[in-house]
C-alpha cells in the first residue's frame, strides 16, 4: 500500500488538488463570478489530462479517480444550471397525474392544480421566466426519469436531484463499460474513454448540472454496440430510446444510409479519382444499399418514439411540443457562430434582427449538409459511421441559433472512438460562454465567443486537411 502510494504521489496529489477545485467548484461558486469559474476550469482541466497522462495504463485506477470526483457533488445544487428545477416541475406533475406538455408552469400556477404541486412556488421562480413561460421540451423517457424522482422524493428537491444524479452516474457506468468494448473493438487504446469521463466539462455539466446527455450517449454507445454485434433490430430499439432521451440523434440517421451497403470494399482510395469518378461510384453504391434493413430500421427508430410519446398524445399535444422545439431556431439565441454573422449581415441589410427568418432557413442548411455527408462519405464501417455522426453534430451546432455549452457532450464523447480530437478543444473553450452570467443583463461578449469558434475551428480544419502538421498528439 506505502509502495503504491510513493509510486503514485505525483498522481495522487494532482488528483487531491482536482479534489479540492471541484468541491470549490460544487460548493463555493456563484455563476456570476466568472474569473474564478474560468479559472479553476482551467486548473481542472489541466490536472485531469495529467492525471490521465500519468495513469494511462491503469484502467480501474482511472475509473475510481472519476467515480470519486463525481460524489463530490453528490449534496450539491447545481450552480450553473437552473434547468433541473423544470424537470423536478415536470416529474411532479407527473406523479399528481397531470400531462407536463399540455400547460406552461405559469399558467398552471393560476389553475385549481396549483395546490397539488408541493414547492411550485419555489420551483417556478427557480426555473425562470423563461422557462415558466414555455411548454416543455423533453421527450418521454427523460420524463420518465423526472417522474421517477416525483414518485419518490416527497417534498424535497435536494433528494430529486439525488435520484437525477444517480441515472447520470448510473448512465456514464454504462459509457465505461459499452466504450471500452467499442474502443477494443475499434483497435483504439481503452484509456481514450478517459477523455470523457474525467473530462470536466463532463463531470460538471452531467453530475454537477444534470444535464441528462450522459444518458443519451449512453444509449447512442449500445447501439452502435449491438450494430458492431450486427444486432441491428436492437441497435434500432436502443437509438429509439436515445432519441427518447434527447431528440438530438435523429439527425443520424441519414447517415446511416451507406453502412446498410452490401458494398464494403474501401480499399480503393478516393484521393486516385477524380471528381467524376468519386459522384459515379457514390451513386453506384446506392445500387447495393439493403434498403429493407435499412428502412426497418428506420421504422423501428420512430416505432420506440412515437410509442413513448403516445400516453401523452391529444389534440393539443402536438402543438404544444412543436411550438416548444421551434423557439430554439426562431427565438433563443446563445453561444452561435455563423449566425451571428449572419446576423450582423441582416442588421447591416434590414435594421433588425433576423433570426425568424434565419431560423428556418439553417436548419434546412443542416439537413442538406448532413445528407451531402451521407452520400459522399465512406460510411461502410462503425468508425466511419461514427466519424459521420460526429461532423453532422458539428455542422448542426455550427449552424445553430444556441449552443449551450453542455450540447457540445455529444459529439465529445463520439469523438472518442475516431481519429479527431478538435471536439476536446471545444470542451474546453465552450465554458468561455458563461461570461454572460456574469453581468446583470446577461449580454455575452462576442470576443470571447470569436476565440471559442477561431480556436475549435483551426484545430478542426487542421486535423482534417492539413493532420501531418500535427506532429505530436495533445491527447494519445
Amino acid at each position: 500500500m506505502i509502495k503504491s502510494l510513493k509510486l503514485h504521489k505525483i498522481p495522487l496529489l494532482l488528483c487531491l488538488t482536482a479534489a479540492v477545485f471541484y468541491w470549490s467548484f460544487a460548493y463555493d461558486l456563484n455563476r456570476e463570478d466568472f474569473p474564478k469559474l474560468i479559472t479553476l476550469y482551467a486548473g481542472l482541466f489541466f490536472l485531469s489530462f495529467k492525471v490521465i497522462q500519468l495513469l494511462k495504463t491503469r484502467f480501474w485506477l482511472l475509473a475510481g479517480i472519476a467515480l470519486i470526483f463525481r460524489l463530490i457533488f453528490i449534496l450539491a445544487l447545481p450552480n450553473l444550471s437552473q434547468d433541473f428545477y423544470r424537470f423536478i416541475w415536470d416529474g411532479r406533475l407527473l406523479a399528481n397525474g397531470i400531462n407536463p406538455y399540455l400547460s406552461t408552469p405559469d399558467l398552471l400556477m393560476k389553475s385549481a392544480h396549483f395546490g397539488s404541486i408541493s414547492e411550485a412556488q419555489e420551483l417556478v421562480n427557480g426555473m425562470g421566466n423563461l422557462s415558466a413561460s414555455n411548454y416543455t421540451n423533453y421527450p418521454p423517457l427523460n420524463q420518465l426519469i423526472f417522474a421517477v424522482a416525483g414518485w419518490i422524493s416527497g417534498n424535497s428537491i435536494l433528494f430529486s436531484v439525488l435520484i437525477f444524479r444517480f441515472f447520470i452516474v448510473l448512465s456514464e457506468v454504462g459509457i465505461l463499460v459499452f466504450g471500452r468494448k467499442l474502443l477494443k473493438q475499434l483497435e483504439l487504446p481503452e484509456y481514450y474513454i478517459f477523455w470523457f469521463l474525467l473530462n470536466p466539462f463532463v463531470i460538471i455539466e452531467c453530475t454537477g448540472n444534470l444535464h441528462f446527455e450522459s444518458v443519451m450517449g449512453f444509449f447512442i454507445l449500445l447501439s452502435f454496440y449491438f450494430l458492431w454485434k450486427q444486432k441491428w433490430i436492437i441497435s434500432a430499439i436502443v437509438l429509439g430510446l436515445s432519441v427518447s432521451v434527447k431528440l438530438l440523434p435523429l439527425m443520424f440517421l441519414p447517415l446511416f444510409l451507406k453502412f446498410f451497403s452490401n458494398n464494403k470494399n474501401t480499399s480503393e482510395s478516393s484521393e486516385n479519382r477524380s471528381f467524376a469518378a468519386q459522384i459515379s461510384a457514390n451513386l453506384n453504391d446506392l445500387k447495393t444499399i439493403r434498403w429493407t434493413n435499412l428502412l426497418s430500421y428506420y421504422t423501428i427508430v420512430m416505432l420506440i418514439v412515437i410509442l413513448g410519446f403516445l400516453p401523452f398524445y391529444n389534440s393539443a399535444f402536438l402543438a404544444n411540443f412543436s411550438k416548444s422545439i421551434g423557439l430554439w431556431f426562431q427565438k433563443f439565441e446563445f453561444n452561435a457562430s455563423i449566425y451571428y454573422v449572419i446576423r450582423w449581415i441582416g442588421f447591416q441589410i434590414k435594421g433588425y434582427n433576423i433570426i425568424a427568418d434565419t431560423g428556418r432557413i439553417l436548419p434546412v442548411a443542416t439537413f442538406i449538409i448532413i445528407l451531402i455527408i451521407s452520400l459522399f462519405r465512406k460510411i461502410r464501417s462503425l468508425k466511419s459511421l461514427i466519424s459521420g455522426c460526429v461532423f453532422a453534430l458539428c455542422f448542426y451546432f455550427l449552424l445553430s441559433t444556441t449552443v449551450h455549452p453542455w450540447y457540445i457532450l455529444t459529439p465529445l464523447l463520439l469523438s472518442i472512438f475516431t481519429t479527431y480530437r478538435f471536439p476536446i478543444v471545444w470542451s474546453f473553450v465552450a465554458m468561455l460562454s458563461y461570461y454572460a452570467y456574469g453581468n446583470g443583463d446577461f449580454q455575452e461578449n462576442l470576443w470571447l465567443i470569436t476565440l471559442e469558434y477561431v480556436v475549435v475551428i483551426g484545430f478542426a480544419i487542421t486535423e482534417v486537411f492539413f493532420p501531418k502538421k500535427l506532429s505530436f498528439s495533445l491527447f494519445s
